[in-house]
């Protein structure tokens, strides 16, 4: 009995002290993710002043002092509103919540889009975000038709959603960022929606996971399909930088992806999925040190070249996500990396000033080096994301 007891001191002891170990990181943490957010409350005022209330806030052009706009139909639409509404959510500013209202009434009609794949983006992390914060019915009936709506593009022949229309380059394009969208159908489907939403998610997962990556599981961006056939006619990566390229915002997709598909079906193969995305991102030698990665995990001209915040704020959250699902070992290796990639855009490496940067939060991003488009600006949805990781890792962590 004796010897039992002392036991069970030994191990409270132990306890205390690996607790007290941990508390000064936690509370550091803490502290930190309630300095972004109050930052991201007076920052995004702002960014709203910036913006004409028709459009939303797509970059910044640091040498013309201009913030560049776009309007409902661009895939980052949702990304403004969403990332109120995770303002809203930590700091409960009634100023914050009448922007992202006034957003959502712009952004409301695109419901009915069928242009391309982009729905989940611009409905579910917007209204996703609005009806799971105020339960308003209205937000919950605008999600059911944009799922309704992206399911237009499921093509039964091939197993795949079809993310972009037929063009001179491709026939039935497939990117990986397409995964995204699977969240808004599944959820649907778990709330009341129609079943086959869900089904049709889980087909295309499992369509990409057959053709989308590479032995080493990294993926393309972009899979080309004959969507009669279902043949594959060519695989390409059209935003990084070559073909064999690992892209590395598009690693960071697939990764969230199949995170979020093992939370909504507990397949197995989507976990270990996951898991070896995340091998591959975490241990890959042109990984920098402070886990921020260049824009492709094979650029020219590494260590010389263009970091991708975005990309570091997409691994940090479903990181913390696929931490809920794995091993105390595997746990813990996904939860310091994910909270060393806060802690970098945090840093005033990544993170702006107030009342710079036209009033987004990150700096360094990149949207297409191919295509000369949005390299070294904020972006949207790497603030989104990021935001996303703070509440992540305050909700289950701390």
């Amino acid at each position: 009995m004796r010897k039992l007891v002392v036991l069970l001191n030994l191990l409270m002891l132990n306890s205390a002290v690996l607790m007290a170990q941990d508390s000064p990181a936690k509370e550091g943490m803490s502290q930190l993710i309630d300095d972004q957010f109050k930052f991201a409350d007076q920052q995004y005022k702002v960014l709203s002043k910036n913006v004409p209330a028709d459009v939303m806030p797509q970059t910044y052009h640091a040498e013309k002092n201009k913030v560049q706009t776009s309007d409902t139909k661009w895939w980052c639409s949702g990304f403004y509103p969403g990332t109120l509404l995770y303002i809203y959510e930590y700091t409960k500013d009634p100023e914050i919540l009448a922007e992202a209202t006034a957003r959502l009434g712009i952004l409301e009609k695109e419901k009915h889009y069928t242009g391309n794949h982009d729905l989940g983006f611009m409905m579910y992390c917007s209204f996703g975000n609005a009806y799971r914060i105020t339960k308003n019915p209205a937000y919950k009936t605008t999600i059911d038709t944009a799922a309704a709506s992206l399911t237009t593009r499921y093509r039964p022949a091939a197993k795949v959603i079809q993310s972009w229309n037929a063009s001179k380059r491709w026939g039935g394009p497939v990117i990986i960022d397409n995964m995204m969208n699977l969240e808004l159908l599944s959820w649907v489907s778990d709330h009341g929606g129609d079943k086959k939403y869900k089904e049709v998610a889980i087909t295309h997962a499992n369509t990409t996971l057959k053709n989308h990556f590479r032995p080493d599981f990294s993926s393309y961006h972009v899979v080309d399909y004959d969507m009669k056939t279902g043949e594959v006619v060519k695989k390409q990566t059209a935003q990084g930088a070559a073909d064999e390229s690992a892209w590395s915002r598009g690693q960071s997709w697939g990764l969230y992806g199949y995170t979020m598909m093992y939370r909504f079906t507990k397949d197995k193969r989507y976990l270990d999925q996951a898991r070896n995305i995340a091998k591959f991102i975490l241990n890959h030698p042109n990984m920098p040190a402070d886990l921020v990665p260049y824009w492709d995990f094979n650029a020219p001209g590494i260590p010389n070249t263009y970091r991708d915040a975005s990309a570091a704020a997409v691994n940090a959250s479903a990181l913390l996500e696929l931490a809920q699902y794995v091993n105390k070992k595997e746990r813990k290796t996904y939860v310091t990396a994910a909270e060393k990639m806060i802690r970098s855009l945090a840093s005033d490496a990544y993170r702006a000033k107030l009342g710079e940067n036209g009033g987004f939060l990150l700096m360094h991003s990149v949207g297409s080096i191919p295509h000369k488009t949005e390299i070294d600006v904020p972006l949207t949805y790497a603030d989104y994301y990021f935001l996303e990781a703070l509440h992540r890792y305050k909700n289950w962590y701390l």
